[in-house]
């Protein structure tokens, strides 16, 4: 018969030798040869009167072989069973504890910062405060601001600490922010802080658009201001303000004007995906910069920037550079990226002039960062003729700003902790660093998503991550690496600044009403403030590194948003995040395929 294998390697044969061998043994099988031959009738009923009997007899004997079980064998059995049991139980017990309780993934330094610096934005919040704010000492203020102007100016953002609304910084500001999110988006939403810095863009955005008639085709005016600064007789909370607030308008403000045209345009690719408000910004943005320029474009012969005590604008050909740039990516519409690539609209800026503020961008000065922005343009789309000329003019500035922002070039000096002196020692500085990182750190992606391994400096070639080192050593210098150990940026570190010039976090919370001259006692007091303004960073040191935490030194303890709006920027682009670089083509969603035209024929002169 042949040979059947069960499961563990063993036979299901039986023959009659083994039957005959086990009945010689004594042992008895519940089979009969006779059962396999084909059964007369008289055996078949025997087998029916016989069935009874067998059937107890077959009891009898399974019985009796249930007691003849192995105990080594069955204990070993049961031993088994336990430890596949308890294995089985273990890693359901782990699976299911690393479901719910998966430790959050470690931050770096510079998310940490992020995350803190974001929150300053809250604190700086006018109008009617969301129910997410979470600044607990913050309230709803100035609802009464701009009351009969258009349909009133309630909102945006209070520009330092004394609750007064500028809108140059406050553009300068949103368009920092939402170029930051157009290239580290990825970044943003690791930090899991991408919806909090769109709704502190949109904050900022939606309140511009009240600034002028941003439903019309044309405007001849826009605000420039809300409120008036008097830190010397007047020290409340914004919450406690019951007067009436002026309202600045302008009606020749170019510089100002391409600003926030420059800011709604890169808010619109933000918020693409919103078709309705994106397309409300572009609209906003384009009569803007129709209003700046005049339609006159690099011929504009119309008057400066009226005058401001605190930001008062140096030129606006930079500004039409920086803003026409900006509307191109917007809306692809050529007309711009012919006007930002005209020799004459470069000459007027002074985009390729050296100077001692050559390369220091901030909210008045934007040549580094409009240089930067079209250097992008070449380095991904590739335009060639007729715009390549004046796009890589732009490139080889911007590549000789971010090499002069290196140890070995001797363009800015550095005090002895370190710190680069853009401003050239003057109060404020490390708003015009931190722009600088961002940019550094910027031009070193760029260089990584292009392949390139690093650029020539002069006489010496750098690999890229030396810029993206000096980005870090500057930022370290302001979270607390510098020799006071010091962090510039409130909440972040155990050693930060305590007497911030603000005049929310330095009164109580529970003090809901007082007069300009009973507030004045805050100012002057001794103590540290009541309300820690978390993420705000300070002006910060003087050349020698020294600093004073004094309230009434704005120079040193007073924060901008223009200032941390370029501390974040920075911190994204230097954090961990998703381990990605730059997002390359969001920024272009909106420009079409590129079609190059043939360059003029040269002329051949006649034989």
């Amino acid at each position: 018969m042949s040979e059947i294998s069960n499961l563990w390697g063993g036979t299901f044969d039986i023959t009659l030798e083994m039957e005959d061998q086990s009945i010689e043994s004594g042992h008895r099988h519940y089979y009969d040869r006779s059962a396999y031959q084909s059964p007369l009738e008289d055996e078949v009923k025997q087998g029916w009167l016989l069935r009874p009997a067998m059937d107890m007899e077959m009891k009898r004997k399974k019985k009796k072989r249930c007691f003849n079980i192995n105990p080594t064998v069955l204990i070993r059995t049961l031993v088994v069973v336990a430890v596949l049991a308890g294995f089985v139980a273990l890693v359901a017990f782990l699976a299911t504890r690393r479901h719910h309780h998966r430790p959050p993934p470690v931050q770096d330094n510079y998310t940490i910062a992020l995350q803190r610096a974001l929150m300053f934005f809250n604190a700086q919040r006018s109008g009617k405060l969301p129910a997410n704010n979470h600044v607990s000492w913050r309230g709803d203020s100035c609802l009464d601001d701009g009351n009969g102007y258009l349909n009133g100016l309630e909102g945006g953002y209070y520009d330092g600490g004394d609750a007064v609304k500028y809108s140059f910084p406050a553009s300068f500001a949103m368009t920092m922010l939402s170029w930051s999110v157009l290239e580290y988006s990825a970044k943003y939403e690791t930090a899991g802080e991408l919806n909090h810095v769109k709704d502190i863009i949109r904050w900022g955005t939606d309140y511009l658009l009240k600034t002028f008639n941003s439903s019309a085709d044309t405007i001849d005016k826009i605000v420039l201001q809300v409120g008036k600064n008097s830190s010397e007789n007047c020290w409340i909370r914004p919450e406690s303000i019951n007067y009436p607030r002026p309202v600045i308008p302008c009606s020749t403000c170019p510089a100002l004007a391409a600003e926030m045209a420059a800011a709604l345009a890169a808010a619109s690719i933000v918020f693409k995906d919103d078709h309705k408000y994106s397309k409300k910004l572009v609209h906003g943005a384009d009569i803007l910069f129709k209003f700046a320029t005049k339609g006159e474009g690099e011929r504009y012969a119309g008057g400066s920037d009226p005058p401001s005590n605190f930001y008062n604008s140096s030129g606006f050909w930079d500004e039409f550079v920086w803003g026409g740039a900006w509307m191109y990516c917007a809306t692809g519409n050529s007309s711009y990226i012919d006007l930002v690539t005209s020799p004459g609209l470069a000459k007027h800026a002074e985009a390729f002039w050296g100077g001692p503020d050559h390369g220091v961008h901030g909210w008045d000065n934007k040549h580094a960062g409009a240089q930067l922005l079209m250097s992008r343009l070449r380095m991904f789309l590739d335009f060639g003729y007729p715009y390549e000329e004046m796009l890589k003019n732009f490139h080889e500035q911007i590549c000789e700003i971010i090499c002069s922002y290196l140890p070995g070039s001797h363009n800015f000096k550095r005090t002895n902790g370190g710190l680069i002196e853009l401003n050239h020692g003057k109060p404020k500085p490390l708003q015009y660093v931190t722009n600088a990182a961002f940019l550094a750190t910027l031009y070193a992606d760029y260089l990584e998503a292009t392949l390139t391994p690093g650029w020539q400096c002069g006489a010496k070639f750098y690999p890229k991550d030396a810029f993206r080192d000096f980005a870090k050593t500057q930022i370290d210098y302001i979270l607390g690496r510098n020799l006071r150990h010091m962090s510039y940026v409130v909440g972040f570190s155990d050693h930060f600044p305590q007497y911030v010039h603000h005049k929310g976090a330095s009164i109580p919370g529970y003090i809901k009403h007082q007069s300009c001259q009973e507030g004045l006692r805050w100012k002057e007091s001794k103590k540290p403030n009541p309300n820690t303004i978390v993420g705000a960073m300070v002006g910060g040191p003087d050349k020698h590194d020294g600093f004073q935490d004094n309230r009434s030194n704005y120079n040193f303890t007073e924060p901008t948003i223009a200032g941390n709006a370029g501390l974040v920027a920075a911190l994204v682009a230097l954090s961990d995040g998703s381990k990605t670089g730059i997002d390359k083509n969001t920024m272009f969603y909106a420009i079409p395929p590129f079609s190059m035209p043939r360059p003029p024929r040269p002329l051949v002169g006649k034989p």
